[in-house]
């Protein structure tokens, strides 16, 4: 694939811990989605999370971020639903 269009998408968390959860939740699905038309990176120092998405056209860039969005969305959803269960323990 040669990307011809990207963005990075910044999410930031109240704490490493938490950014570091949704890391490793959402880079598990970063090799899945590739495709010859857009590809995605994770990376993280501390509590920023990068979500870096390139694609060979505009079209495969906002189903791209789309889906990236997405991951990142349930992967929150669920880690708030752990923690609240912790709490309530």
């Amino acid at each position: 694939m040669s990307p011809t269009h990207s963005t990075v998408l910044s999410f930031q968390y109240p704490t490493p811990t938490v950014a570091s959860r949704i890391e490793a939740s959402i880079a598990v699905e970063v090799g899945a989605l590739d495709d010859d038309r857009s590809a995605a990176t994770v990376s993280r120092e501390d509590s920023p999370l990068r979500v870096t998405v390139e694609a060979t056209a505009r079209v495969a860039l906002r189903a791209g971020i789309h889906s990236r969005c997405r991951y990142v969305e349930i992967a929150e959803r669920v880690a708030d639903g752990v923690a609240g269960r912790q709490t309530a323990e």
